[in-house]
């Protein structure tokens, strides 16, 4: 295997300037949540000129491209949609001009998460350059509305599309470190009731919005007594009021609604039921705690939907798939690669939390640049983590 690996680091090098090329191209193309259709169809085309196996575009418009046709399934995942610009005055370039530096690839999508879409084509064209015809059949996945609702395009490869990979990559960005887990999500949706009267005499109502804001506070007492989970490797759960709302008959009015928005950030043990349990204990005035359910039509057309919840996952520190990445890394640049795990939520909630599928996650670029302004990748990260895809299979191969 020292000879390939040889090969795939000099290929990842002599592809350097195209890789950073065809992040520049799909950064130039906006594909926001739901709007992914012209993106979808400029990497169809990348895809095709790459040499893969087949390219097809799945039921709920995410693009699938195929190399090998081993017994042993592996997956590289990258979601090809955005989060909007923002406020665009904050921009210092045009948010979608692409602009490539020396050492960098510039706009709106270039480390969340095209990156990773883009070293993933680079890497699937090295493999079909080495004529790899080994164990695995292996699948690179440009994956839709994941800025909407994360793991639901996955949801629908496993259920509907019948792709279960027997292992799963995560291009998010991770700065090139391994990553084997991150904490969970959900979100819920608090309501209160009160009893309206005219503004003048607030005594003879019952307020809505002061059960609210009393359920508020309690958010912030919960949040500070949530512990981390046993070896303390995801951390703490977490929970904050991200909407709060109360209405009545008018603005002279006591209101008789009112209305809570939490995001909760799950760790190692802590479950949907779990998490609503402990609202409805600690906003006894609530009327009712519900999960939201997403249900939202694609670019394609099909409507798809879920619950608003997203399960935590971990894989062993010595799992073959952290070993297989740990190896394939030290092959290539004679050093050891960090394990650590994302603060944010990724597709792998699906894969592994919902499906346990052994994963991973090694990406492009930093976190902290996902939902920026001016968001930026590295164009060093992009050759580093298309030498990795293509060494790991090798490496996987090796470790089965």
């Amino acid at each position: 295997m020292t000879d390939t690996i040889k090969k795939i680091k000099q290929l990842s090098e002599n592809y350097r300037a195209l890789t950073a090329e065809t992040l520049s191209d799909i950064v130039k193309v906006p594909s926001f949540s739901g709007e992914e259709k012209d993106v979808v169809h400029k990497l169809k085309e990348l895809c095709e000129d790459a040499g893969f196996d087949d390219v097809y575009i799945d039921g709920l418009g995410s693009l699938v491209a195929r190399i090998g046709n081993g017994p042993k399934k592996i997956a590289f995942d990258a979601h090809i949609d955005t989060v909007t610009v923002g406020d665009p005055e904050q921009w210092e370039t045009e948010p979608f001009s692409g602009t490539i530096t020396d050492e960098l690839v510039m706009g709106r999508g270039s480390t969340d998460q095209k990156g990773g879409a883009a070293a993933m084509i680079t890497a699937g064209r090295m493999l079909k350059e080495l004529s790899y015809d080994g164990k695995f059949t292996i699948y690179f996945t440009f994956t839709i509305m994941e800025e909407d609702c994360d793991g639901m395009c996955w949801k629908y490869l496993i259920e509907e599309e019948k792709l279960i990979p027997d292992f799963f990559v995560s291009t998010e960005p991770s700065s090139c470190n391994l990553y084997r887990g991150h904490r969970g999500r959900m979100e819920m949706e608090v309501s209160f009731k009160g009893i309206s009267c005219h503004g003048s005499a607030p005594e003879r109502g019952d307020s809505a919005a002061y059960k609210a804001a009393r359920g508020a506070l309690a958010m912030e007492k919960l949040n500070e007594d949530l512990q981390p989970d046993e070896d303390n490797f995801l951390g703490k759960g977490t929970i904050v009021v991200s909407q709060m709302s109360a209405e009545g008959p008018s603005q002279c009015a006591v209101p008789d609604t009112a209305r809570l928005y939490l995001d909760r950030r799950l760790t190692w043990g802590e479950t949907q039921e779990l998490a609503v349990q402990q609202i409805k204990n600690a906003i006894p005035e609530s009327e009712n705690v519900v999960v939201p359910y997403y249900d939202k039509v694609s670019w394609k057309g099909t409507k798809y939907g879920q619950e608003l919840y997203f399960p935590t996952w971990k894989i062993d520190s010595d799992h073959p798939l952290v070993s297989s990445g740990e190896k394939a890394f030290r092959g290539l640049y004679n050093e050891d690669v960090k394990v650590d795990k994302w603060t944010f939520s990724t597709n792998a909630v699906a894969v592994c939390g919902r499906f346990q599928i052994p994963t991973i996650g090694f990406g492009p670029g930093d976190e902290n640049q996902a939902h920026a302004p001016n968001e930026v990748n590295r164009i060093n990260d992009l050759v580093t983590c298309s030498a990795f895809y293509a060494a790991l299979v090798y490496s996987l191969e090796e470790t089965l």
